[in-house]
This record gives structure tokens, sequence and C-alpha cells, in this order.
């Protein structure tokens, strides 16, 4: 290695341990930074500077489509754009009605507040989010039996912006509050190459357009993975020192990972071969087949079922899942590339 290659090789290797320093920095921070789900931009670009003109919070807003789409950065996005805090919590860890009663009488005015994996918050705490949201009070008991009395507390205008991969484990109540529901879907090659091209600039990654579309293609149409997968083409790249990172290069990468083609990793191959050889491609439920892969249900449901049944190598049936001819296909050729366990 020359001394100038040693110079832009370190070089590199600064900018990979300035990214994982300051990984956020690949979050967009507008709308016109946001590539994909154009309908969905549109819209809140529409809901956001109305609200702005009549000098009004943003209507209640709900967010929901598969893990990994930009849910949590779309609701930076709107805070960025009306100009307001942003407070982020989950579902998972406000365990009891004094949690949030906490939690939202402490909210500075013209708060946004996103509560990510909204559909796991207890029903018991979800009721405190009724008058909230709708009338912005609190109601509280004081007292029990037949002397408790209520009292209201009226709070800060805020926006609750909830996230969830599944809409429809929300109670008919709660989700009639939220006046802007929002469905993300999987996202195209093309406005992921975009993404990653993005990415690649922030991590000073020399990355060809054709080798990022290839990229794209495997990363299951979703922007955490296509970042993730990047971060780790970026490793083997700084690791054999190379400086431009090819075509050549990435699919060396992926292949290692054990990613095919259309993006399926081993549990994905799994999956299928499960069904495929012990259920002689189904139907099956999806209990057996957690129970065979010693997975969570919720976990194949959220993370794995809706990608395989999107390009249609799952079926649901009322019976249980099936193995579609084109997922038996991949699944063959896939196991001619990798091996049948990997």
């Amino acid at each position: 290695m020359t001394e100038q290659d040693h110079v832009v090789f370190t070089e590199f290797a600064r900018s990979a341990d300035a990214f994982e320093n300051e990984r956020t920095d690949l979050r967009p921070r507008t709308f016109d930074e946001y590539p994909g789900q154009e309908r969905v931009v549109e819209n809140l670009k529409i809901y956001t500077q109305a609200a702005r003109l009549r000098g009004k919070m943003l209507d209640h807003v709900l967010l929901h489509g598969p893990p990994g789409l930009g849910k949590t950065t779309l609701a930076g996005i709107i805070a960025q754009t009306m100009d307001c805090s942003l407070k982020i919590t989950a579902g998972p860890v406000i365990e009891r009605p004094a949690d949030l009663m906490g939690l939202l009488a402490n909210l500075e005015s013209n708060t946004v507040l996103f509560i990510d994996e909204i559909h796991r918050l207890p029903s018991h705490v979800e009721e405190v989010l009724y008058s909230a949201m709708e009338d912005g009070r609190l109601d509280v008991m004081i007292g029990q039996g037949p002397s408790a009395r209520s009292v209201s507390f009226d709070l800060k205008p805020f926006t609750l912006i909830g996230a969830t991969t599944r809409a429809g484990a929300l109670s008919a109540p709660l989700r009639d509050r939220f006046g802007i529901v929002e469905h993300l879907d999987y996202y195209s090659t093309q406005s992921l190459g975009i993404i990653i091209r993005r990415s690649a600039r922030l991590m000073n990654l020399i990355l060809d357009e054709s080798a990022a579309l290839v990229l794209a293609a495997r990363c299951r149409g979703t922007p955490r993975i296509a970042n993730m997968l990047l971060k780790r083409v970026m490793d083997f790249a700084l690791v054999n020192g190379k400086q431009i990172v090819d075509v050549e290069g990435v699919e060396s990468a992926l292949n290692r990972l054990g990613v095919d083609a259309r993006g399926l990793a081993r549990m994905d191959r799994e999956f299928l071969r499960i069904m495929r050889d012990r259920h002689d491609g189904g139907p099956v439920g999806l209990e057996s087949i957690a129970a065979a892969l010693h997975e969570e249900k919720t976990t194949l449901e959220d993370v794995y079922e809706p990608y395989l049944v999107s390009i249609g190598f799952i079926n649901r049936t009322p019976r249980g899942r099936s193995l579609s001819a084109s997922g038996s296909a991949h699944l063959k050729e896939t196991e001619s590339q990798f091996g049948a366990s990997f």
C-alpha cells in the first residue's frame, strides 16, 4: 500500500468510526429529504402546513405498517416542521395509568408525543388517552367507592403520534380518536437506492450507482435493513482495503451474510423450509411454525411474514399459511446457492 493509499484508507476508517458515533445523522430531517412514501409525505406536508396556518397543533396521527419503514423518522420530521419539541416513548414501558398521566401532565406546550408500538399499551392505560386526545384534559379519580370523585386537569396543547405494526390490534375507541391515519408500505428499489446513496455519502463511502441498486433490491423494501446492510458492506470494504464499493463488492458481502437476491436471510428461508418439508407446503398454523423455529408467534407475524406475503411466497388461508409455487421455487434455487442449512 502506497503512502497516498494509506492516507485514503485511514480517512475511510475514520469516517466509519464517525458513522458509528453519529448514526442518527442518517435520519432525514425534512419532508424533502424523505424519499419514498410519496402519498403519505405529500399528505403530511398539507396537514402540517394547514395546522401552522391555523396556528393550532396538528391533529393526532397514527402511522402503521411493517417495522423499519421510517415511522419514527416521520415523527421527527413532523415535530421539526411544526417547530415543536419531540418526546419519544414506547407502549411496553408505560405499564400503569399513573405513568401515562405523569407523562402527559409534564409535557411542555406544543409538544409532539411519539408512542412507538402503541398497540402494546395495556387497555386500562389506553383509556387515559381518550379524554387527553379528544378534550385536552386528564380525568383523575380521587378516592374509592361511593365517595370517589372525578377531577379534570387541562393539558397543554400537544400532538400524539402513534406508531404500530398491527393497526388491527388497536381498540376502536383509541383508533377513532386519531384525526390522521396513514399506512406506510414497502419501498421501491428506486427509493431505496436513493436512501442508500444518501447514507453512503454521509458515511464518506464511495458506492457505485449500480451497486446501490443491487443492494436496494436485497433490502426487503425496508430502509432500516438497507442502512444495516450498507454498514456491513462498509465493514467488508474497510477490512479488504476497498476505497470504492462496486457491484462485485456488494454481492460478495451479501452472499457471505446469507442474504439472497430477494432479500431473504436464513430465518426467512427456514420459515419456508419448515412449511415445505414438515407440512407438505401447508396450510399450517403459525403457532406450529413458531414452535419449530423457536420464535415467538408475534415476531413471525410482525417481522418475517409480512414481507414473505407481500412478494407472494406465502399465502394466508382460513386454515393457515401455505407455501406458494414461487416460494417453493425460490427456496430450491437458494438451496443450490447457499446450501440447505444457510
